[in-house]
This record gives C-alpha cells, structure tokens and sequence, in this order.
C-alpha cells in the first residue's frame, strides 16, 4: 500500500496529459491495487498533493472530499470501519475529480455544493458569496437581542427582520429556523442571489415566512418597494464591506469564484453601508435596530458618519468583537426626532 500511494503520488503530480492517462489506466488495469487504497490513505494522499501545490487548508480539504464522497459531512463523522475500508474504483475517480477542482483552487463549499451554516445545510454554487463562521457570530448577536424584546400577539405575533444582502439565504434561514414566529423579508440585487434563497428556503421548508424580492439598495427609491411589508423590527446585513485597495489581496479561491460584487465596499468599504444606513429609517419601526458585519476598521468609520448624518437618527449604540478579537459587528438603533 505504501508502495501504492508513492506511485499515485508521483502519477497524480505529473503533467495534466500524462496524469489524466495513467489515472484512466489505473482504473481499468489496476482495480486490485486500487482496492487496497482506504479513505484514511486517500486523505493522506491528497494532504500532501494539496500541501505541494500551495493550496491552503490541505488536510481540511481532503477530509472534506473524501468524507463527502462516502456520505458524510465530515470525516470525524464517519464509521471507524469506513476509515480503513478500501474504496471503490467508481469512488476514487470521484474523489480524484473533486480534488482536481480545488487544485484550481475552486472553494470547498462550491466543490461539495453544500455547506453548514449553524446547523442548516444549505446549497453552494458559485458566484454566491459563501457564509463566513463570523457571519455565525453576527445571527447570534440578533437572536440574543430578539430574546430580550417581547412582541405583542396579534397578526404577525413575532419579529419582522429584513435581510439585506441574502446571499444564498444563510442569515435569513438562520433566524427563521430558530425564531417560528418571525418572518423575513430577503433582498439581493443579484439574480443568482435571489435564486439560491428561493431554493434553499424550499429545502428546508422555511418559504412561507419568508419574502424573497431582488432589489438593489443603491437605487433612488428602491426603499418604496418594501413599504407594503413594513414597518420592520429589525435590518441585518453582512453588506460587501472590503476595502477596494485590498481586493486585489483576496485569496485566489475568493478572486476567482465569487462574486465581487458581494465583497468590493468601494474606497472605505463604505458605499454599501452607507446605502443601508440612509435606507433604515424609511423602514423601521420607532424603535428598531440595524445589525452589521463590517471591517475591523468601520466602527469608528461609522460612528462619525453618522454623526455627520444628524437626520437619520440613527445611532451606534453598540460594538461586538468576533472569535478573534476583531471589532466586526455594529448594532445600530433607531432614535425619535
């Protein structure tokens, strides 16, 4: 087996033509010797190809695959007998097709077309931004303060949250999975966007509390569409907040895959946050509140705009650091005139 996975090694890591060749050989004049390989083996295997190539998280990555390909979200989570259990011809391929993708640094999630966010399996497919765990951290936030505030019974008997920014639906699903009496209304201007929430909704039968409509904030009068569903509780939004200079930092699987259009905040990562910020009071209640993810930078950054913006009455009440230590989240509350 060892003698195997040198071999495989050095096939696999050839040129593309040759590669591809001997990996059709292998499959056909070699099923005995492909036998012997085991998911432990293959991760292995592909960890080290991975770690070759630059490619970043390389154990993780393989874990995944191989986990994936036998049925399981991770490769803790998989039958110890599956560990050692020699995998099939038709799996290997599989497992190979899979890792050549993220050689071309493609992301896990767009490679597996699934990911967990708190606990929901949600579709991936590329350009849709991919959820962060931060993004995890800022649905906490919300639901600790939605614990708080009690709403009176009657017609909607629970918060209504709008979503900015959905994505593939991950803040938005979040809350309503864990909120059975709130309802949400998700925006994106990105049709992609639009589509990926429509069907992960469907997935996990949330698409009736929910109202999915393309929109783009930056438009004059874009707020007049959502009038007939307000006032709203709550605005949350994980808005593109990088700086414009430091996209061109991103990680290859970033720059290549997603969409910028979800990641790029202009000069201060500023411009979508401020559209938000001016959009708010149109549509909160008296009281209501605006939940951000943002640049470590943005706090103070927001802070003094809003001061320059007296009108709005709106004010930051209140900052939360993410697992790192980092000044990522803004809460911003609605004030009287």
């Amino acid at each position: 087996m060892a003698l195997w996975g040198q071999s495989l090694w050095v096939l696999l890591s050839g040129p593309r033509g040759k590669r591809g060749a001997i990996w059709s050989w292998a499959l056909s004049s070699c099923s005995s010797l492909i036998g012997l390989v085991s998911a432990t083996g293959l991760v292995s295997h592909w960890t080290e190809v991975f770690k070759k190539r630059g490619i970043p998280e390389a154990r993780e990555s393989s874990e995944y695959i191989v986990a994936h390909v036998l049925g399981s979200k991770t490769f803790q989570s998989l039958k110890p007998v599956l560990w050692t259990q020699p995998l099939t011809p038709k799996q290997l391929q599989y497992i190979q097709e899979l890792c050549s993708r993220r050689l071309q640094r493609m992301p896990v999630q767009y490679i597996l077309g699934e990911w967990d966010f708190r606990g929901l399996s949600l579709k991936m497919v590329p350009p849709v931004f991919i959820p962060r765990p931060e993004t995890e951290e800022l649905v906490e936030w919300v639901l600790e303060e939605v614990a708080q505030r009690s709403y009176a019974v009657g017609a909607q008997d629970g918060p209504l949250i709008l979503d900015v920014g959905c994505g593939s639906g991950a803040i938005a699903l979040s809350l309503l999975s864990q909120l059975p009496k709130s309802q949400v209304i998700a925006v994106d201007k990105e049709e992609a966007a639009i589509s990926l929430t429509h069907e992960n909704a469907q997935r996990l039968q949330l698409q009736d509390r929910i109202r999915i409509i393309p929109l783009d904030v930056t438009l004059e009068g874009s707020w007049a569409h959502l009038l007939p569903w307000g006032p709203v509780d709550w605005m949350v939004s994980n808005p593109p907040y990088i700086f414009h200079k430091d996209m061109e930092q991103l990680a290859p699987e970033i720059l290549s895959y997603e969409d910028p259009v979800a990641l790029d905040g202009g000069k201060e990562g500023m411009d979508i946050i401020a559209h938000i910020l001016t959009l708010a009071p149109k549509l909160l209640n008296a009281s209501g509140s605006i939940f951000l993810e943002v640049d470590p930078r943005h706090p103070e950054l927001v802070r003094s705009w809003l001061q320059s913006q007296p009108n709005l009455h709106l004010n930051l009440v209140a900052v939360r650091r993410d697992f790192c230590g980092r000044p990522r989240f803004l809460h911003i509350q609605k004030s009287s005139p």
